[in-house]
């Protein structure tokens, strides 16, 4: 009989029944083939170590990637879903249970049959299935194909939170290195502020200046020196944001960083609409989620339908543990059940219905994605294309008031103008300067944000 009991497991596991869940087709994406502000071309996305060429940089993000908490949760939301699907498609095969037992009673002389007191047992060793349904509409097949489709959006969800910290900590570090570059500029100018400042109290001393003269130069030092504060507290703050984001100090051993005009960034080739598809992790998060949400209808579908359980054991028992495994005392139980749905007040056709809301809801946030990521590129390369005019307009600017204030400082010095002209040419400067930095910073950091848009930065080897 236990191999009976063997063969009838062997045979449901290999039961294959019918899937009643749709076919699944991918939405056609809801955007133009290409972009406004590129060339239709197809184009690969480098990987972050290729993309971030500043070597103190890339040491950041490597920290980064092994010790931020986010992304270590992220890992984490993967391993539990993956435990889920694993649990999920565990149904799909009989489990089955060995148990041994044994028992020994005994029983009083008034309440024996035979008028005397008599010690009994009773031993068994049985091999079972229990409550195995057999999948014949493909119920439970569809629950572990929506579990396995939660479990790949959600290493997809891992790869965004990847993805988004790789341009964190790049923008991070390059505000920290925008702050630190004005940092230093303002430092030069105080400088600057407080030799013109002695100068015109030299000045004054001997009849050649004002005391207005002295007092709009003191107001430049002191509002230069305002911003050495400002900017001081900014680097300090900038340094704690990026230790967050590394989930570990900042290390000391960094190699030196390179200035923002350097070459800190590689070219990005845009490529096709239709590369996202297979390249952004939100967009394959939401098509997986869409794939979860139609296994689901399938489910759905299959509680119309009866359902069959089978429970059995095999084994062998008797009253003396010498006998248990002798001729003839072989045992066996079982016990087939099928349910059949008759009324349920509708609550199975609701739950099919709110399976089918789910898919739409699916196909909608699949296309939204889709949308979004499209924006984001445009966005980007339309920033690249202006950044690149602005910052060479800037430069010209910064070029010119650098002339103007040395025009305008041997002209005072000359007697020729007076010193509110030479203020206005400090500080026209010195504003130029800064606004130069921050442009670059924008630049950049609109580099980051268009590489994120593409789907860089999850991969070290691509």
């Amino acid at each position: 009989m236990r191999k009976t009991l063997i063969a009838v497991a062997v045979a449901v596991t290999v039961l294959d029944g019918c899937s009643l869940i749709p076919d699944y087709q991918r939405p056609t994406a809801p955007v133009p083939a290409q972009y406004a502000q590129a060339p239709a071309a197809s184009a690969a996305v480098p990987g972050w170590r290729d993309f971030f060429r500043d070597p103190a940089l890339q040491q950041l993000l490597q920290t980064a990637l092994t010790n931020n908490r986010d992304l270590k949760v992220a890992v984490l939301n993967v391993q539990a879903y993956r435990a889920q699907y694993r649990i999920q498609r565990a149904d799909l095969l009989p489990a089955v249970t060995a148990n041994a037992t044994a028992t020994r009673a005994r029983t009083p002389a008034d309440l024996s049959q035979t008028g005397s007191s008599s010690v009994g047992g009773e031993y068994a060793v049985n091999l079972g299935i229990s409550a195995y349904e057999l999948d014949l509409f493909g119920r439970v097949r569809s629950l572990s194909d929506a579990a396995l489709q939660n479990y790949l959006a959600q290493d997809q969800a891992q790869r965004s939170v990847q993805i988004s910290l790789v341009a964190s900590v790049a923008n991070a570090y390059l505000t920290w290195q925008a702050d630190r570059e004005l940092l230093a500029l303002t430092q030069a100018t105080l400088a600057t502020y407080e030799q013109s400042l002695h100068l015109t109290g030299r000045s004054s001393e001997i009849g050649v200046a004002s005391a207005l003269d002295v007092a709009q130069a003191r107001t430049s030092v002191e509002s230069a020196k305002a911003s050495l504060a400002t900017y001081q507290r900014q680097v300090a703050q900038d340094q704690n944001a990026l230790q967050l984001l590394l989930g570990a100090p900042v290390p000391d051993d960094l190699p030196a960083s390179r200035p923002l005009t350097g070459d800190l960034l590689a070219d990005m080739p845009a490529g096709l609409p239709s590369d996202l598809l297979n390249r952004r992790p939100d967009i394959l998060e939401a098509e997986y989620q869409l794939k979860a949400a139609n296994a689901d209808i399938g489910a759905a579908r299959a509680a119309f339908f009866p359902s069959i359980t089978l429970t059995a054991s095999a084994g062998t028992s008797s009253a003396r543990l010498a006998g248990l495994f002798k001729g003839g005392s072989g045992a066996w139980t079982f016990a087939p059940a099928i349910n059949l749905p008759i009324f349920n007040a509708g609550a199975l056709k609701a739950s099919l219905d709110y399976a089918k809301i789910q898919k739409d809801i699916g196909v909608t946030t699949y296309e939204k994605a889709i949308q979004t990521a499209f924006r984001e590129v445009s966005d980007g390369l339309a920033a690249r294309q202006t950044y690149r005019q602005q910052l060479q307009a800037q430069a010209d600017l910064v070029d010119a008031s650098q002339r103007y204030f040395t025009l305008a400082e041997r002209r005072y010095r000359t007697g020729i103008d007076s010193h509110l002209t030479l203020l206005d040419a400090q500080r026209s400067l010195f504003s130029n300067q800064q606004t130069l930095i921050s442009n670059r910073l924008a630049q950049l950091q609109a580099q980051v944000s268009l590489y994120q848009a593409l789907g860089g930065g999850w991969s070290s080897h691509r």
